[in-house]
């Protein structure tokens, strides 16, 4: 498993045969390690997908209109957002079709979506989700407007998902050396203590 793998968070039923199928053949393409759901099979126990959201060190949130009538899109979502509070995972949100606004207010066609599932969810459920959407529909994402080149807008993704891998390998190149530099001054120090005592005896 590569320690760089992008996980996919979308509508399987609106965009696993278009969109998301295009941006798949893509990061094949590009030698990106990737993890797609594509089945969604009801029922399945999430904690699966939790576990590849936990392996990966990027996610795409991919919204588009349809997106907010899966609780399975918004609990990925929940999940992601914790893992981005606690710095262990990247998100990149993607506007597929649909405005960052109608995402963080859920206002539009996105809204009433999400309004409808929510009528047959928890207070605690929405609450969790309106916070997530709010939260990652903040960050600066990519989006692709109804009359626009699918094609661009997939060479777009990949150049920013392989921008953020380039980014995560050199914070991690950085964490390394500064370990390594530690361990090296912690065995100084011992020798050190070593020689102080046995000069002292």
């Amino acid at each position: 498993m590569d320690v760089h793998q992008v996980f996919f968070n979308y509508r399987g039923e609106e965009l696993r045969y278009s969109f998301v199928s295009h941006l798949i053949d893509a990061f094949e393409r590009h030698g990106i390690d990737f993890f797609v759901d594509k089945y969604e099979q009801r029922g399945k126990d999430l904690k699966n997908l939790f576990a590849r959201i936990e392996e990966s060190k990027i996610a795409l949130a991919i919204f588009s209109t349809r997106y907010a009538e899966s609780s399975w899109c918004m609990d990925e979502l929940v999940k992601m957002k914790k893992l981005a509070d606690q710095r262990k995972l990247q998100i990149i949100p993607i506007f597929y079709k649909v405005s960052a606004r109608d995402v963080r207010k859920q206002t539009g066609e996105f809204g009433e979506n999400f309004w409808t599932l929510a009528k047959a969810s928890s207070g605690d459920q929405i609450k969790k989700w309106k916070e997530a959407l709010e939260s990652v529909s903040d960050k600066m994402g990519l989006s692709l407007k109804d009359k626009s080149s699918e094609a661009d807008f997939v060479k777009e993704i990949v150049k920013e998902v392989k921008r953020v891998i380039g980014a995560i390998k050199l914070e991690e190149e950085e964490e390394n050396n500064l370990e390594e530099k530690g361990e090296s001054l912690r065995i100084a120090f011992s020798m050190h203590d070593c020689v102080s005592i046995i000069i002292n005896c």
